[in-house]
């Protein structure tokens, strides 16, 4: 019975040894438009429908039906806001909330997802059709296209996109009180805005300097809560406490509101969720 030489043993294993790298690379190197495909399929998102309204590359309007003013243009909204239908705006309390929305249908999708805030409402049309509609901020909308082609894929009028709720991240921004401008010795009435995680508020309680009750506050409109006054039981400093919707996680801003508050000054307090 005869052997293969010392060299046909060589070839034998690297001719083995060449085959099992072979198969080694075709079994876990995937093309990464198909390893895409297969994370998109399983994110958990939510069918909606998205337009823009607003200059094209502006912030959709100066805070709409939630109140924040031109603060929607600067950071940490940076004009990635948009207004929301009713299920969505849920009565100015989804005034806040934030969400990841992407789109893949049309070819100028970039097809990468973005994340914004809730900062008005979308009435009208935005109550047809589908039961989620986003109507995003020119600069949002755009955001969701492909590199040089934001303004042809602002044509598209209206688009389908996917979504879901993600938590609202504001790094180094703390929770800001916006006092209103009709607020006085018996009245106050303040716009809340840059909530972290949430977003959104349910429930929103003062307490008056040297109280440990907390009085319930109602909302006014938006983002807006207000609060009838009644000296002197009710001075300030006014401590504020915030519920969300969901979560229902507390956070208290002690003493945020001082002695000399004045309307149309704002308050940023020292904390956030």
């Amino acid at each position: 019975m005869s052997y293969p030489s010392i060299p046909q043993y060589s070839f034998y294993l690297f001719t083995i040894l060449a085959i099992f790298s072979l198969s080694l690379k075709t079994c876990t190197s995937v093309p990464s438009k198909l390893v895409n495909v297969s994370m998109a399929e399983t994110d958990p998102l939510l069918p909606a429908v998205a337009t823009w309204y607003g200059d094209p590359a502006g912030a959709g309007s100066d805070g709409g039906a939630c109140g924040y003013g031109n603060d929607v243009r600067n950071p940490p909204f940076s004009a990635m806001v948009s207004a929301g239908n009713s299920n969505l705006f849920k009565g100015g309390k989804g005034c806040g909330a934030c969400y990841q929305v992407i789109c893949k249908e049309n070819l100028a999708c970039s097809e990468v997802p973005i994340t914004m805030t809730i900062t008005d409402e979308c009435p009208g049309t935005c109550g047809d059709g589908a039961p989620f509609h986003f109507d995003l901020s020119g600069t949002a909308f755009g955001a969701l296209a492909k590199p040089g082609q934001a303004d042809l894929f602002r044509g598209a009028g209206i688009i389908n996109i996917g979504y879901k709720r993600v938590s609202c991240n504001y790094p180094q921004t703390t929770v800001t009180f916006k006092i209103d401008a009709g607020s006085n010795p018996s009245y106050f009435s303040c716009v809340i805005e840059f909530e972290n995680g949430d977003g959104d508020l349910d429930l929103v309680e003062l307490r008056p300097s040297g109280s440990d009750q907390w009085l319930p506050m109602k909302q006014s409109w938006g983002a807006n809560w207000k609060i009838d006054l009644v000296p002197p039981q009710v001075i300030a400093p006014f401590s504020i406490r915030l519920t969300p919707l969901d979560s229902k996680k507390t956070l208290i801003a002690e003493n945020v509101i001082p002695v000399d508050w004045a309307p149309g000054k704002s308050y940023r307090s020292l904390v956030n969720f």
